[in-house]
């Protein structure tokens, strides 16, 4: 008789850890975005109706009226970013080249990058940065420059990227940034008497906005400033010139 009894108990347990097992998800974040206003004790029958209506489901996850339980979803913070893009260079923003005397104007002229980026903190971000910028020029339809660089970076953002509400993460999808780094690299002159070399980039400033699509991906829209110690910005030039690059960049960052 005892063996039937104890193997009674053992079934009810079963079922009874099955039935909870069960619960519905959707149903626990209802009743917590609702603050579970009336608790339920099924097994006894007992109703207790909650003299604070909210105050369980704020002490549990101290976000308030912030969570909708139709949209919440749980961020995790990266480690990692990697970032590709391309843009154009602002000529009226950036130093002419030389040539025969003469001072010419940048046109229709490109970078492309490629990069590895950690996120240190919810503000800052380290970057190591690859970049490739083609250079014409204004009247001078037979002549062009190579620009190959390699950039350290440190970025800061104007907003924290995530936020801690209590047991839920939540991510921003507008964040504004700037940075700040060096770099060095060559530049290559197609043409006679083009000063190739190596370059100097420091400082190099960033400013720009992050538009997150996803957890993972987003798209940044910034402005670069390089300036430039070279040998000289053109053909014929000076040596140890100082010049000012300034482009508008477009990249999708990925994180993992």
């Amino acid at each position: 008789m005892k063996k039937i009894s104890y193997f009674s108990l053992v079934v009810f347990a079963l079922l009874n850890s099955a039935a909870n097992a069960s619960y519905d998800d959707d149903k626990f974040k209802a009743e917590i975005a609702d603050g579970l206003d009336l608790v339920v004790a099924e097994d006894t029958a007992i109703f207790i109706q909650d003299d604070a209506p909210g105050e369980l489901g704020r002490e549990v996850y101290e976000i308030a009226d912030a969570v909708n339980p139709d949209d919440t979803r749980l961020f995790i913070p990266t480690t990692h970013y990697l970032r590709m893009g391309a843009g154009i260079n602002i000529g009226d923003a950036s130093s002419k080249a030389l040539y025969n005397g003469a001072k010419f104007s940048l046109s229709d002229s490109y970078s492309v990058q490629i990069g590895l980026g950690w996120n240190l903190s919810s503000y800052v971000r380290a970057e190591l940065d690859l970049q490739m910028s083609e250079f014409t020029f204004s009247g001078l339809d037979n002549l062009q420059a190579t620009q190959h660089t390699i950039d350290g970076m440190l970025y800061f953002d104007f907003a924290r990227r995530y936020v801690q509400m209590g047991d839920i993460t939540k991510r921003r999808t507008f964040v504004p940034y700037m940075g700040i780094g060096a770099g060095f690299g060559t530049f290559d002159y197609q043409g006679y008497d083009g000063k190739d070399g190596l370059m100097i980039a420091t400082p190099q400033v960033a400013l720009g906005i992050n538009f997150m699509l996803t957890d993972l991906i987003g798209i940044d829209v910034m402005y670069q400033y390089k300036m430039l110690v070279s040998n000289g910005f053109g053909w014929g030039a000076e040596t140890l010139d100082i010049n000012n690059i300034s482009n508008i960049m477009t990249s999708i960052r990925m994180n993992f």
